[in-house]
């Protein structure tokens, strides 16, 4: 099995594409969500939890009264990994069933 590694800017930019609304932030993947009050942002924040602790992965949060912004990287390869992407793409997955 490949060990995780941090990817270069072109696999970065190429991964990008497929992420709506996720761009490259200082070093990080991000990702602003909107939600229609206080209630639902905090219901995103522990179903995101619940995702990424089972994946063994925890982004950075920033949480107001509607909005929760989401960053993701892996301290330990020192940059982005393929892991960042997939609970990139997960994060998505949890906002979708929210029906936000």
């Amino acid at each position: 099995m490949e060990s995780e590694r941090a990817y270069g800017a072109t696999e970065i930019e190429a991964q990008l594409t497929e992420l709506a609304g996720w761009s490259l932030r200082d070093g990080a993947l991000e990702r602003s969500y909107a939600f229609r009050d206080y209630y639902d942002t905090i219901a995103f924040v522990n179903a995101l939890a619940w995702m990424v602790h089972g994946e063994d992965h925890h982004p950075d949060l920033l949480v107001s009264y509607n909005r929760c912004t989401v960053r993701f990287s892996t301290h330990s390869v020192g940059g982005i990994s393929e892991n960042d992407f997939i609970c990139a793409a997960k994060a998505d997955a949890v906002f979708g069933r929210g029906g936000n």
